[in-house]
């Protein structure tokens, strides 16, 4: 795999061995003498991350994951504000530049859809041996996202096939919905259950996907009737920066304060194994009197994310087959 651009790429088989590998840097990096030694597995290697939008989890994750590994690191944050883009500059530009600067892997997040494909193109074009990671882009796919979130219901479950994943929220605008709904059509057996308001209702061509890969799913409204049916909670917040009419905006935070926010009394709908997951950051969505609920998984999804990373940046710069 020259570039990790969609959640589409990866099969059931790739996904096998990368979920092996994040497990042996859990354990390697859980034993402080073996931790030391981690930083020898990417020695001399080298990453930038260039992130145009806001990330805490997703850019620490990989910087982190990186610098255990021995890679050097060179990031930018808030590119769209303190990089030449705020000059004109064209992310084709920018990328051929840092390119050249010969990193091993370019980790990208940009505002627009598409932006991780025109950056791999750059490089291709280029000339130059580095892989380029979608880290988010636009409303497009967040294909990392969907990985660690696709471990942590393996690692909890032993599996992934035949069970219910309920997805709530706005499902128009979040990339990460869509990179797990690709991801999760690999699998056999599998079942989705769509939660929104019909404003924010899932897009055509997820169940277009869906539909090609023997995937069940259902739109529904009403978020209670459906919790004791899912074996996995996926919840995300309203994505008000992609939303341009902000009246429309404030009409729906209110609608997800009243019927979409999960709270405490909500847990007693759920299976006594189902996981609530959330891809982070969180507006109230989820309300904090949950995170006590052994089931709210959502911070363990995210510390599972720089072993996943970690896993991904190994295989790619050491050419293991996904």
């Amino acid at each position: 795999m020259q570039h990790l651009l969609r959640s589409q790429q990866f099969s059931v088989e790739g996904l096998t061995k990368l979920y092996d590998m994040a497990d042996r840097m859990r354990v390697t990096f859980g034993r402080k003498p073996d931790r030391q030694g981690m930083r020898t597995f990417l020695a001399g290697t080298l990453m930038h991350a260039i992130f145009y939008e806001a990330s805490t989890r997703t850019r620490f994750s990989f910087e982190s994951g990186a610098q255990h590994l021995g890679m050097s690191v060179v990031s930018t944050d808030n590119a769209a504000q303190f990089s030449s883009a705020v000059k004109g500059e064209t992310l084709e530009d920018s990328i051929r530049v840092h390119a050249g600067y010969a990193p091993d892997v370019i980790v990208l997040r940009h505002p627009e859809d598409g932006a991780a494909e025109r950056a791999a193109a750059v490089v291709d074009a280029s000339g130059h041996a580095c892989h380029v990671i979608n880290a988010g882009d636009g409303r497009g796919q967040h294909p990392t996202q969907a990985l660690l979130d696709a471990y942590t219901i393996d690692r909890h479950y032993g599996r992934i096939e035949g069970l219910t994943v309920l997805m709530g929220g706005d499902l128009a605008n979040g990339r990460t919905v869509r990179s797990l709904a690709y991801l999760l059509g690999k699998y056999s057996e599998m079942r989705i259950i769509f939660v929104s308001p019909p404003q924010l209702a899932v897009g055509a061509d997820i169940l277009e996907y869906l539909d090609r890969h023997g995937v069940r799913h259902d739109q529904v409204s009403d978020m209670e009737s459906v919790l004791p049916e899912a074996d996995v909670v996926y919840w995300t917040r309203l994505q008000v920066e992609r939303i341009a009419d902000r009246g429309f905006a404030h009409e729906m935070r209110e609608l997800q304060r009243a019927s979409f926010t999960i709270r405490a009394r909500h847990l007693r709908l759920l299976k006594e194994r189902t996981i609530i997951l959330h891809p982070f950051p969180r507006k109230g969505e989820i309300a904090t009197e949950v995170d006590a609920d052994p089931r709210a998984y959502y911070f363990h999804q995210a510390e599972n994310g720089m072993y996943v990373r970690m896993a991904l940046l190994f295989s790619l710069i050491k050419e293991l087959p996904l």
